[in-house]
């Protein structure tokens, strides 16, 4: 794929999510509107009680008045819960509107990394500088410091030279030019677990594995190129 033809695909996919985003927050916000129409005036109450006021202006005994003032007061307190609810309605929507469009993002940002993964392992680690000092027992991969133990070290020094000089060596190979014995007389194994030990050292499994490649039928090398590799 083209970088233009790359760079036009990505704002397709974000103005996917931005309309996305725009179509929840829409539905939602529509769904807030018919409901605050749909729901009870909270004054109703009150006006029919005032209602009964006016029509009933003739109840004057003590009975009855204490009725109308009941009523009023019912009036009241169903206005006031009819608003809290409002409010409570008002918070869950927002919430349910916040929820939404996080969770999109993150479906976004999880869909990007999972690509970018990919290319990863499709292409390997991008490594700058790889600078590898047996004398300190450590590897500075991008700059990034690796303490490795001495049988690690070694075993990346073999590869790294095997690298320069563009070979792939197999386990026993490794384990030969590592033991000083003829390739022949070592066992496939020793070599393969040399290369998990290294792995295991290194600690990051996603650099250890995309570093050391293991190429089916013939061995291992290290994926990058050989100008960026420095030994002291």
């Amino acid at each position: 794929m083209s970088i233009s033809s790359a760079t036009e695909a990505r704002e397709i996919g974000n103005r996917i999510v931005v309309g996305g985003i725009i179509g929840i927050v829409v539905i939602l916000a529509a769904a807030a509107v018919l409901l605050f129409v749909n729901l009870p005036d909270a004054n109703a109450f009150n006006a029919r009680v005032e209602q009964l006021f006016v029509a009933n202006d003739n109840l004057t005994t003590g009975a009855e008045i204490k009725l109308l003032e009941i009523l009023a007061g019912s009036g009241t307190a169903f206005s006031d819960t009819l608003s809290s609810y409002r409010f409570v309605i008002f918070v869950l929507l927002v919430f349910a509107t916040a929820l939404l469009v996080a969770a999109v993002a993150f479906l976004v940002m999880l869909i990007a990394l999972t690509r970018r993964m990919g290319q990863i392992e499709r292409k390997g680690i991008e490594v700058n500088s790889l600078l590898i000092s047996r004398d300190q027992g450590s590897v500075y991969l991008n700059n990034f410091e690796f303490k490795l133990t001495a049988a690690a070290i070694e075993t990346l020094s073999v590869l790294a030279e095997a690298r320069m000089d563009d070979e792939v060596l197999s386990g026993a190979e490794i384990e030969g030019v590592i033991s000083g014995r003829d390739a022949s007389d070592c066992d496939e194994a020793a070599g393969a677990t040399r290369i998990k030990r290294l792995r295991d050292t290194l600690g990051n499994q996603m650099v250890s594995e995309l570093l050391v490649k293991n190429i089916a039928r013939k061995g291992y090398m290290l994926a990058i190129d050989k100008d960026v590799i420095r030994m002291v």
